[in-house]
């Protein structure tokens, strides 16, 4: 009989300060876009806490979640009731 070790380590994810590495990144990068184009520190250090705290709580919902909005877009709905199509059908006998 064959054992192997899991270390806890190899499957958590990459965070930063409770937020996906990714999700934080982008909170970053968009303050300093507003402290850039609006000159403005405080707007930006504001924007930079708010978009963290959503980082941190989508993080907590799905640590993949970035991934899957992205992903999203390129495949289609498996079910979309307003494009309901009756289909008719049939048995066929021996032909």
């Amino acid at each position: 009989m064959r054992t192997n070790r899991v270390y806890k380590v190899m499957n958590r994810p990459l965070t930063i300060l409770r937020a996906e590495r990714r999700l934080f990144f982008v909170a970053l990068l968009s303050g300093a876009g507003v402290f850039n184009l609006l000159h403005s520190l405080l707007g930006g250090i504001l924007l930079f806490i708010v978009a963290l705290i959503a980082a941190q709580q989508a993080t907590k919902y799905d640590t993949q979640i970035l991934r899957v909005l992205l992903n999203s877009a390129k495949f289609r709905p498996r079910y979309d009731p307003m494009k309901w199509e009756p289909t008719e059908i049939g048995i066929r006998r021996n032909v």
